[in-house]
């Protein structure tokens, strides 16, 4: 499974909507600032998910984005097939249990790439943007600008590859 630099954005301004999620429409400035995330980038993808119904934009001097359902509704399986496509490394299940059938001297291999999606498919589906802002403790204020460490911190615990390579 891939996840792009837009996905984890795209994950990253949902989970900072879900936190605010009964607080009204949120400024895509405000966003971009809380999760440092480039504005312009931002607007884009918000437009993505906005298309996708699960976001609304609300026009007006207090306008923004805010989610268009509860947190505990919206999967991370949802959100990154909307943004990055199947999860599975060769194309959708379906692909992998055709080589299966088809490649018998490597059946096995494929097998365990099935497996491998699957059992991510499972923990994506059971996991809402609601987990993600429970688990994710307390938040002490804005974030601004992450540092250099903090991207490395990040980057060393997510067992992701971003934009085809691992970082």
């Amino acid at each position: 499974m891939k996840i792009s630099q837009k996905g984890l954005y795209a994950l990253q301004a949902l989970m900072m909507l879900a936190r605010h999620h009964h607080q009204g429409a949120i400024k895509i400035r405000d966003i971009a600032y809380e999760e440092a995330l480039p504005e312009k980038f931002l607007e884009l993808i918000l437009l993505e998910l906005k298309n996708a119904r699960m976001v609304e934009s609300v026009r007006g001097a207090k306008g923004g984005y805010q989610l268009r359902r509860e947190p505990s509704d919206i999967r991370m399986s949802e959100i990154i097939r909307l943004i990055d496509g199947p999860l599975a490394p060769f194309g959708d299940a379906e692909q992998l249990r055709e080589l299966i059938d088809r490649d018998l001297p490597h059946r096995v291999l494929y097998q365990v790439f099935l497996d491998v999606r699957d059992a991510a498919a499972r923990i994506l589906e059971n996991t809402t943007l609601a987990d993600l802002i429970r688990d994710q403790g307390p938040r002490t204020g804005k974030t601004a600008k992450r540092g250099k460490n903090q991207k490395k911190e990040a980057a060393s615990v997510l067992p992701i590859v971003i934009g085809g390579q691992k970082k």
